[in-house]
């Protein structure tokens, strides 16, 4: 009986630890240049549904956006993104790190994929920028998801939380512009 009890007990501390470790996700900073460099196409889009599968024991959401202006790329007039984790029937998977979007949200996205198939999203949290609008100015402004999150900075060897916050979209834009440019052969 002791020794039954000890069995369990370090089977269930083992259930514990791997459901803690498997909630862990770590994302290597990518610069700014880099996104944009990697990003096959640079919007700011507008959130209209989403829908959550299950494929391989494993949940997606799949994320319809209307494109309202294309920075890098040529891409139709509506995408489908794709992003681990979601609701599906009783069943959750939140999977730190990737974005979750709101219907009628608009943010820039930093794509990776191609016309005609579902795009993902570059570096998760770090290619994803949410627009803000001031409701007595009217300004606009961006900040970047991981802006908040810690992310493995390789170069100072540490998790550090960098990105852009509270940046004007014109200035956002014209920064992204200034990119595309020296990406270009």
């Amino acid at each position: 009986p002791q020794r039954r009890r000890l069995l369990w007990l370090l089977f269930l501390a083992g259930l514990l630890l791997i459901a803690m470790t498997s909630r862990a996700t770590t994302l290597v900073r990518l610069r700014f240049p880099d996104l944009v460099h990697y990003a096959s196409a640079i919007a700011r889009v507008r959130c209209v549904g989403a829908d959550t599968r299950v494929e391989n024991s494993e949940i997606f959401t799949d994320t319809r956006f209307h494109v309202l202006e294309s920075e890098k790329g040529v891409l139709p007039a509506s995408i489908v993104v794709r992003q681990p984790g979601g609701k599906f029937q009783h069943l959750v998977s939140h999977v730190e790190g990737a974005p979750e979007f709101r219907i009628g949200e608009e943010v820039y996205l930093f794509l990776w994929g191609r016309p005609g198939r579902q795009f993902y999203v570059l570096g998760w949290s770090q290619g994803t920028f949410r627009v803000h609008r001031d409701a007595l100015s009217g300004k606009e402004t961006v900040t970047q998801d991981s802006a908040e999150i810690p992310i493995f900075d390789p170069e100072a060897n540490a998790f550090t939380k960098m990105g852009v916050k509270n940046l004007r979209v014109a200035v956002f834009q014209e920064r992204v512009r200034r990119e595309v440019l020296r990406t270009l052969p």
